[in-house]
């Protein structure tokens, strides 16, 4: 089998095991030159399933966007299903934001989003893995959630931080729905944290949305939802995370707390791959607005992602419990 045909056949199975795709469904495929082969692949799969299919070829002369391009306008009329595979630029936050916004805002479309996915990732690793199984264990450990209050996070590498997600409802990529969209490569859950309710030390050693692996541990001070301070030894990069969380007003407020579930997904630098691999959690700042209670409504949105976290949960009743030990997920 060409690595093609193994490209397509992992973009069948995550169709529809995780988009429930149907020969009904009408599906865009948006992409770009990088990563056409991959776009290709989606679009040839929709075609086996029956589907009617379309492309758009994002153009390169008019990029980083900064806005939604004339090539999209228009393009989601009449459409079920939405697959956007292209690279990820970091100066392009505020067009992804948009473009999702403007997609899932019907309610009425299936979104699998992809920047910055890569043929590795296609043919190896988490595209390729028991869908049903890992749909199991994120429907335990969001209902082991129900009922929290607080969660106090902990890891090895100096996080200690508490996050209020009292009535914030945990949700899953694993499971794409019309009011869900999620990333393809899928593999977490995802909650939006009361916009001031996190406090404490929040300590990176992994990576980064679009920016990649830290070279030297990043520690977040957050204060009623809000970056406080940044420290980090290498002083490049903490330049540009000052920038890239001072984007607008709200750009370093608090937007999510993911948790990885793949058991595919390998730590490569690339946080589209890294934030899906189990024993990692993440948090993210800037728009959770398409998270249950979200209200953080910047034009960006970016993950910060740590290894090993313990979170002992305290619940509405009073009770407690410890959820994840270690990274180890137990439920």
């Amino acid at each position: 089998m060409s690595d093609q045909d193994k490209m397509k056949a992992s973009a069948r199975e995550a169709m529809v095991h995780v988009m429930s795709l149907k020969k009904e469904d009408t599906v865009l495929v948006v992409t770009d030159e990088d990563t056409r082969k991959i776009g290709e692949a989606f679009l040839a799969a929709a075609v086996e399933c029956g589907c009617e299919t379309e492309m758009v070829l994002l153009p390169e002369e008019d990029r980083p966007f900064k806005e939604i391009p004339p090539a999209l306008t228009g393009i989601l009329e009449n459409k079920s299903v939405v697959i956007n595979m292209f690279k990820a630029l970091r100066e392009e936050t505020p067009f992804r934001v948009e473009w999702i916004r403007r997609i899932t805002d019907p309610k009425s479309i299936r979104l699998g989003h992809g920047p910055g996915i890569t043929e590795s990732m296609m043919i190896h690793g988490p595209m390729n893995v028991d869908y049903k199984e890992m749909l199991d264990t994120a429907q335990k450990l969001m209902k082991s959630f129900e009922g929290a209050k607080s969660a106090h996070i902990t890891s090895p590498a100096g996080t200690d931080l508490v996050l209020d997600i009292e009535d914030r409802t945990f949700k899953t990529d694993v499971e794409i729905t019309d009011d869900n969209a999620g990333n393809l490569p899928c593999g977490e859950i995802w909650c939006g944290p009361n916009e001031s309710g996190a406090n404490g030390i929040l300590v990176i050693d992994g990576s980064i949305g679009d920016v990649g692996n830290v070279p030297d541990p990043l520690r977040i001070t957050i204060k009623n939802g809000k970056i406080d301070s940044l420290e980090c030894a290498d002083q490049a990069l903490l330049e540009e995370i000052k920038k890239l969380t001072s984007l607008d007003e709200e750009a370093c407020v608090i937007g999510e707390l993911g948790i990885g579930l793949n058991p595919g997904a390998r730590l490569t630098g690339h946080l589209l791959e890294d934030e899906k691999a189990l024993h990692t959690a993440h948090i993210a700042f800037g728009n959770n607005e398409d998270m249950p209670g979200g209200r953080n409504r910047s034009r960006t949105h970016r993950d910060f992602l740590f290894y090993k976290p313990t979170f002992l949960i305290t619940f509405k009743d009073g009770g407690t419990k410890v959820l994840i030990e270690d990274g180890d997920i137990r439920v």
